[in-house]
């Protein structure tokens, strides 16, 4: 069994003295647990150990649900460096910009390691802010650099102009943790920003799939209810802990491949060769007996001039049984919006069932994990609002 050690990692430069202990973790030495340094190290079933092979043990950050821990081996890690820098153009110097106990932060410190790079850090003890950000790639080397985001903070620096023409010099921009709106995508690229949308979980290394592409080492297919399965070198092994869990989600197939059951639906878009992911299954909402994805409505939000972010859940009505609420988060000099002029905006886009029925204006949105919008703390948004009226 190979020993299992806690590592208590910091944002900003100080992440920088867990290198040697994953260094030592990619080769086989012993299997790392990143948390946050200040928190609380996170609980181990007892007896538990992870597999031989295993060189980080990381958790989940979903929606909703309680977090498991995947133990991912260093063959799977090195994959996933390999394969990324295949897809983006040659290894190259990366930028941390976000907390490097989740997996898209440490993948970037991993992908150093891999390429025999320097990382650089920005510093976050002041949240995430474009200043810093700069300054931090001002400082990195390298004539290729690359830097990881979540759609929040691409939204902070494409609102801040000289950020936006900075983000525009690095080599790729790798944006992922929660869903990329295409307008925000569209508008980065507008302003000359190459962003590579990626999806992926704490169960395949990270992103694996580039712009609806696998990357090289990955599979993907739909599986019979409608859920995205992805396979290839990048998987883990399964639960730290949780057998159980692990039979649930990992399967192999009749050829010795394994397969990871997302909790997302998704199909294969047959005009571009692109997977596209429809949403969650536990998101759907059932309104007045039709069926609403809370992606659709929110790409079609953050379409709206106004809109910089947004969040759309289901509430309780006792009319609709469902009702979809809209919380959003305005972009800077946008004058607010009435919940009916919203629902002018939207029609045409949205067929009448989706349109939001009820709407909060909110000067930032609650997010868990890397990015992730927490849905659970937006519809408790809600139920404590008296402003947010049903339509």
């Amino acid at each position: 069994m190979t020993a299992l050690v806690p590592l208590a990692i910091a944002p900003g430069a100080a992440a920088g003295e867990a290198l040697p202990v994953l260094r030592r973790a990619l080769d086989g030495e012993l299997a790392v647990l990143p948390y946050a340094a200040g928190g609380r190290t996170p609980e181990v079933p007892q007896g538990a150990g992870p597999d031989p092979a295993t060189a980080l043990v990381v958790g989940t950050s979903g929606s909703t649900g309680t977090p498991k821990l995947a133990m991912l081996p260093a063959g799977a890690l090195l994959a996933s460096a390999a394969a990324t820098h295949e897809r983006l153009g040659g290894p190259g110097s990366w930028l941390l910009a976000m907390p490097p106990h989740h997996i898209a932060g440490v993948q970037v410190l991993l992908r150093c390691l891999a390429a025999g790079t320097q990382p650089g850090f920005v510093d976050l003890s002041h949240g995430f802010k474009a200043r810093a950000f700069t300054q931090a790639a001002a400082r990195l080397a390298g004539d290729r650099r690359y830097t990881a985001l979540v759609p929040t903070q691409l939204v902070r620096l494409l609102d801040d102009p000289e950020a936006t023409s900075v983000l525009a010099t690095f080599a790729a921009v790798l944006v992922g943790g929660a869903a990329t709106p295409p307008a925000l995508r569209q508008r980065a690229r507008a302003a000359g920003v190459p962003v590579v949308t990626t999806y992926g979980m704490s169960e395949t290394s990270g992103g694996c799939v580039y712009d609806g592409v696998p990357l090289s080492c990955s599979r993907v297919r739909q599986g019979a209810d409608g859920r995205i399965e992805l396979g290839g070198r990048t998987l883990a092994t399964g639960y730290l802990g949780r057998p159980d869990l692990t039979a649930e989600a990992f399967r192999p197939d009749a050829e010795g491949g394994l397969w990871f059951r997302t909790d997302d639906l998704g199909h294969l878009d047959p005009s571009t060769g692109r997977w596209l992911v429809d949403g969650r299954v536990d998101d759907v909402i059932v309104t007045g007996g039709l069926k609403v994805a809370p992606r659709v409505v929110e790409d079609a939000l953050t379409g709206l001039a106004q809109v910089a972010e947004a969040v759309v859940v289901a509430t309780a009505d006792e009319r609709w049984g469902q009702a979809v609420s809209a919380a959003v988060r305005l972009r800077p000099g946008a004058r607010t919006l009435s919940l009916p002029e919203l629902r002018d905006l939207l029609r045409g886009r949205l067929p009448e069932h989706a349109l939001p029925r009820r709407l909060l204006v909110v000067e930032d949105l609650p997010h868990r994990g890397p990015g992730k919008p927490d849905r659970s703390a937006v519809a408790l948004l809600f139920t404590r609002s008296k402003s947010a009226h049903p339509a």
